[in-house]
């Protein structure tokens, strides 16, 4: 098989022999980046998330009073932070939807736990500040990777 490659016109993109576009160096290694952060989160949040869920008593005390319908979301949403991260990776336009739809979801859940703190839910604050940190996460992954990836991608 011949991979050589050869510059578009534009200098924007690269096109190899069979007219695919694949992304420039800097956007490959910009996704790289985004796709190892997706990966990593996803299985740090499945593995803490499954602790708490299916874990010890221990686990579940030492979690404090979490909000059960925010662990069940990010744990799930943790196998798809994997997937996303893999089309990431290999440049996937798929992966830019799922990206924005993790954004969108995490933000809908964070949004319906801030309305569970409004109404008297018992709830950790470490809580609030995970859930700032995963909608910025996956706000900022799903913007980069949406310039980044090219819609024939």
């Amino acid at each position: 098989m011949d991979f050589a490659i050869k510059r578009s016109r534009s200098g924007g993109e690269r096109n190899n022999r069979r007219g695919m576009k694949m992304p420039r160096p800097d956007n490959a290694r910009g996704l790289r980046i985004a796709a190892t952060v997706a990966v990593a989160f996803g299985l740090l949040t499945v593995s803490e998330g499954g602790a708490v869920l299916f874990g010890s008593e221990a686990s579940r005390v030492a979690a404090g009073e979490y909000v059960p319908f925010v662990l069940w979301f990010n744990f799930l949403a943790g196998f798809v932070y994997v997937i996303a991260g893999v089309g990431l990776w290999a440049h996937r336009r798929w992966a830019v939807w799922l990206a924005l739809s993790v954004a969108v979801g995490t933000a809908t859940v964070f949004a319906a736990f801030g309305i569970h703190i409004l109404l008297g839910g018992a709830f950790e604050v470490r809580t609030a500040a995970v859930m700032s940190l995963r909608t910025t996460v996956w706000a900022v992954i799903s913007a980069y990777s949406s310039r980044r990836i090219s819609d024939n991608s």
